[in-house]
């Protein structure tokens, strides 16, 4: 079977690792082709999450993920600007909720401090009450990370996704691999397509890492599928914290997480359940009242307020606590694999991360002048166009999404593939009705240029 299409290097998986991946080789003139096996960037893990921008303050000191998200952390504020990326500046409370807990804040604040984030420091329990005077009166104390912000978790990927784009990458969706041959120092990818050429192959994908790993080698790391499960709670709710509300964390969990979302509202979650499934991220009754029960028991006012839209997401978790990221020279390959919850921050540390990796042992980089690609803005904490009366009618009335916003996500040169892409381009059906009274017009829009 005759090749369709050939690059010198091809990422694997179009989640936010494979996108910030793409536009670091791009940035450096590598030409990269992004695939992507659905019918959008953003169809894995990387579509569900809690946008948080971490500070890397717990993670494990001198791992590779600490040094990428922290990269990541520092790069995301660097070019956030250019990029009309937000930036909700919250911090974060870690919370103590009984005596064991309290116990726990000074070695919370001495890991800090060792991960160099020194401005973290125990407040006592007045300090606590004053700065979120909503929560629960069994609030002991806590450990405030003032550098943990709110950030978008869509328009960051797709920023990143565009600027490959302007730098000469190419981005194929629905386009899933398959299998592969490597001859003679390169590799023949066959995928649902057809048969892709391809130099150099980095494995970005996600819950399907290790599958699409055997095509190289024996994977080293099995893919367990990590379920969190969320709620979203009307936008009044958003008023009753200030901070992102974190829990002592266990062994296996950062825990249950209470904070604002750059979209208005306010979300609790996530669990952590490993399943095999790959792909579906169900929901369940039980678990969604024990969410909404455990968010009412710790900000008593949310019992006052309704829950806006349910959601789950799932992180490629592995038997290691660290990120699964190596070159294979002799192969032409780089893996990149494992990379759970802290992904969104350290996507742009682990791209700059590959990108070492890839000059040093197959080309070098040499970075040109960057061409900015500012996406639209979706967060509430800034004007929107409904508000500067720049998008004409308003479509979606529970998001104040306009007919302009939608036509833009329709077009362009990384246009929505499928309804999913639209919905995270503009926040159109992702309101209270849930599409109830806007998704004919939407779906008007959008018939015959996406998929539904």
């Amino acid at each position: 079977m005759p090749e369709i299409d050939r690059a010198d290097v091809v990422v694997i998986g179009g989640g936010v690792v494979g996108c910030a991946i793409f536009r670091r080789l791009a940035l450096a003139g590598q030409k990269p082709l992004l695939l992507e096996a659905g019918g959008d960037i953003l169809s894995g893990a990387s579509k569900g999450n809690s946008a948080i921008l971490h500070t890397a303050f717990d993670a494990p000191p001198g791992s590779l993920e600490h040094r990428c998200m922290q990269a990541g952390y520092r790069e995301y504020h660097a070019i956030r600007h250019r990029l009309n990326l937000p930036l909700v500046e919250t911090s974060a409370l870690v919370v103590a909720w009984d005596e064991a807990q309290l116990q726990r804040l000074p070695e919370i604040v001495d890991k800090a401090h060792v991960n160099g984030v020194g401005d973290v420091i125990e407040i006592p329990r007045d300090e606590l009450r004053r700065r979120e005077p909503n929560l629960a009166p069994h609030a002991l104390g806590a450990a405030l990370v003032p550098g943990e912000h709110i950030i978008d978790p869509w328009s960051a990927p797709l920023a990143y996704a565009l600027q490959g784009l302007a730098h000469g990458g190419r981005v194929l969706r629905g386009c899933k691999v398959l299998g592969g041959d490597f001859a003679r120092g390169s590799w023949s990818l066959h995928t649902e397509r057809g048969r892709i050429g391809a130099g150099i192959v980095i494995n970005a994908a996600g819950n399907h890492g290790d599958i699409v790993e055997a095509i190289c080698r024996e994977s080293p790391f099995k893919i367990t599928p990590r379920k969190g499960q969320f709620v979203v709670f009307d936008k009044p709710a958003a008023r009753l914290v200030r901070a992102i509300i974190l829990p002592v964390p266990s062994e296996r969990t950062k825990g249950i997480v209470i904070c604002r979302t750059a979209f208005g509202n306010l979300l609790v979650g996530p669990t952590a359940e490993d399943q095999t499934e790959r792909d579906l991220a169900e929901v369940d009754h039980d678990t969604l009242a024990m969410l909404v029960a455990k968010g009412c028991e710790l900000v008593p006012g949310l019992a006052d307020v309704g829950v806006n839209a349910i959601y789950a997401g799932l992180r490629p978790a592995t038997q290691f606590k660290d990120y699964q990221i190596a070159a294979l020279p002799e192969r032409n390959w780089i893996t990149v694999g494992g990379i759970r919850s802290t992904g969104l921050t350290a996507s742009l540390g682990i791209a700059a991360h590959v990108g070492d990796l890839y000059a040093a042992h197959f080309h070098p980089l040499e970075d040109a002048a960057p061409i900015w690609t500012p996406v639209p803005n979706l967060c509430e904490e800034r004007p929107r166009p409904y508000q500067t009366g720049t998008g004409g009618d308003i479509l979606c009335h529970c998001e104040w999404v306009t007919r302009g916003e939608v036509e833009a996500a329709l077009g362009g040169p990384l246009p929505a593939g499928d309804l999913g892409g639209l919905k995270r381009r503009t926040r159109a059906m992702m309101g209270r009705c849930q599409g109830f009274y806007c998704g004919a017009h939407v779906a008007a829009l959008a018939e015959g240029r996406i998929e539904p």
